[in-house]
């Protein structure tokens, strides 16, 4: 037993003492590697991975965003043993900028720009050499692909192209980087693939991927030989949905071993929000120990793709209809004018009559109502209305001379009575026709100005604006004399002037009286203006005691001479109602 676990440690020494010096020597030769083997799919594309043999669209441009996360995708292992000895990369972190545009339904272009948004890893040591592990963001390697479709359509079942990438070195090209090689590198590939039983879809491309021989910890490294393959159903009644399952790999056409042996699975998800808009996701193991080989990876897209519509079966050609109303000919009792359905065959397809007058409802200006024929198109198919009022003569109290309806039989379609001044009183009831004011019992003064009337040269209020005394302050119980004198005003503006004129009695200083009266012509203009009156229709004048229309002798004739005026200075012609 005791000779069982020396012979056992002398193994294991054994085992390190060879790790140790291949990472010796590949630390020395440690070349730049473009690490990432996940290749992604031009933007348009049914899988993430795995080419599609179609062009979707005539001149359409597709443009994707690509997530790209590996997990442990370089890890040391000892020689004959998947156990690691160390973690060169533990996390790759790629954004894709991925966008082409498809030509004539069959030629594709496509180019790729990958960005390495996080790299880590925990540079190892094994035998006193350290493998130094990658930190920061990186441009990788610029890919540029075309791809020509040779057989089947979009939608066909069977669909075959021939395709490929190849790689520009705008990656790192330093020691120890991890996102490009510094090399040039292409991918020639026979992609095959199609749409089955509308729902569910396939694809596969092989081919060589053609580079330069590496060597990494002793591994050998150069052309592989690399294939993918996708399937997929689409969900949804609008196929908007879909779910599935792709593999990439690849294995090396020299010195095959676990460490150059590439091949991952993948389940994903894609939906189409809207038809030009797609989102998507995929995760999956590793299912080799193969260098670039994570453990897990996870993808994450979105994508502008305009969706291409799937040609439809044409209809088959529809029984003649000449006249194009629906009916078919066959059917159709008048099969060269447009008609409508009727259960009569007589009448079916024949243009429609609804009150039976012998006049078809589209030439029938009154088609519920049975009428005449008329050269007017507005009267032609109604009944008779000679003055063209638009009330029938059967029930026009006034046939001959147009009116307006009213519910008094001996009145509808009479003309209506006329109201000059628009009071709402009639001109043949109103004692005031030119003036407005409110009705009266009394016959005289029904339809007349309560407070103000227009003379030809003078608008007379017929009772006195109150002041404060002493003061030019209008009362408010004269608000509503000067509304009605504001209402006059706007009744008459062919009154273009009005002088509005101050009044006093003879008591007191006359220079202060006159003073005075200024003051409230100058407020009575004010008030006017509020109420809507234009300034410069108005002027205000104040003659304090020089114009008395009474004697100053008595308080009755003080009080007459203690007054406003409205002076009509000029007019013009009075517009026509």
């Amino acid at each position: 037993m005791h000779a069982h676990r020396l012979l056992r440690r002398l193994g294991g020494v054994a085992t390190a003492l060879l790790l140790a010096s291949l990472t010796k020597e590949a630390a020395a030769q440690q070349a730049p590697l473009a690490l990432n083997r996940f290749d992604p799919a031009p933007a348009g594309d049914r899988f993430f991975g795995v080419q599609s043999p179609y062009a979707a669209g005539k001149a359409t441009p597709h443009v994707m965003l690509l997530g790209d996360y590996a997990h442990n995708p370089l890890v040391l292992r000892w020689n004959g043993s998947d156990e690691s000895a160390g973690k060169v990369v533990t996390s790759q972190l790629f954004l894709h900028l991925n966008g082409g545009i498809s030509l004539f339904n069959r030629l594709n272009l496509n180019v790729d720009l990958p960005l390495a948004l996080l790299q880590e890893g925990g540079s190892p040591t094994n035998g006193g050499t350290t493998f130094a592990s990658p930190g920061g963001a990186e441009f990788g390697d610029l890919r540029l692909g075309a791809r020509l479709r040779l057989f089947g359509e979009y939608d066909d079942p069977f669909q075959v192209a021939v395709g490929g990438y190849v790689w520009v070195p705008t990656g790192s090209d330093s020691s120890g980087s991890f996102v490009g090689d510094g090399k040039v590198r292409g991918l020639p590939q026979a992609i095959v693939g199609g749409r089955v039983a509308n729902r569910f879809i396939y694809s596969a491309a092989v081919g060589p991927e053609l580079r330069a021989n590496e060597n990494f910890g002793g591994t050998e490294m150069g052309t592989m030989l690399k294939w993918g393959a996708g399937v997929g159903v689409l969900l949804l009644e609008n196929r908007h949905l879909q779910v599935g399952v792709e593999t990439n790999g690849g294995v090396t056409l020299r010195d095959v071993t676990k460490r150059n042996t590439n091949a991952e699975l993948l389940a994903d998800i894609r939906y189409r929000v809207v038809d030009d808009l797609e989102i998507g996701a995929g995760a999956g193991p590793g299912l080799t120990n193969g260098i670039g080989t994570p453990d897990f990876r996870g993808v994450l897209m979105i994508a502008y793709t305009p969706e291409q519509k799937r040609a439809e079966a044409a209809p088959p050609p529809p029984p003649p209809d000449r006249d194009g109303d629906g009916i078919i000919d066959s059917e159709d009792a008048c099969p060269d004018t447009k008609g409508v359905a009727s259960s009569d065959p007589k009448k079916n397809g024949c243009p429609p009559d609804r009150d039976g007058d012998g006049i078809i409802d589209s030439v029938d200006a009154c088609p519920d109502v049975a009428g005449v024929a008329d050269a007017d198109p507005k009267k032609n198919g109604c009944p008779p209305d000679r003055d063209g009022d638009g009330i029938l003569d059967a029930v026009d109290a006034c046939p001959d001379t147009k009116g307006v309806a009213d519910a008094d039989p001996k009145k509808n379609g009479c003309p209506p009575p006329v109201d000059t001044d628009k009071d709402g009183i009639f001109d043949p009831e109103d004692a005031c026709p030119n003036e407005r004011g409110p009705s009266d019992p009394d016959p005289k003064k029904n339809g007349c100005p309560k407070a103000v009337v227009v003379t030809a040269n003078e608008i007379i209020i017929l009772q006195q604006v109150q002041f404060d005394t002493g003061k030019a302050t209008i009362k408010k119980e004269s608000d509503p004399l000067l509304d009605e004198v504001g209402g006059v005003l706007k009744d008459h503006p062919e009154i273009t002037k009005i002088e509005v004129q101050g009044h006093t009695d003879d008591r007191g200083a006359a220079a202060l009286n006159k003073k005075l009266s200024q003051q409230r012509a100058d407020a009575i203009v004010v008030a006017l203006a509020k109420r809507g009156i234009e300034k410069d229709r108005l002027t205000a004048k104040g003659y304090g005691p020089d114009k008395p229309i009474d004697t100053n002798k008595t308080e009755a004739g003080r009080a007459k001479n203690r007054r406003v005026q409205f002076q009509i200075l000029s007019k013009t012609e009075k517009p026509k109602p």
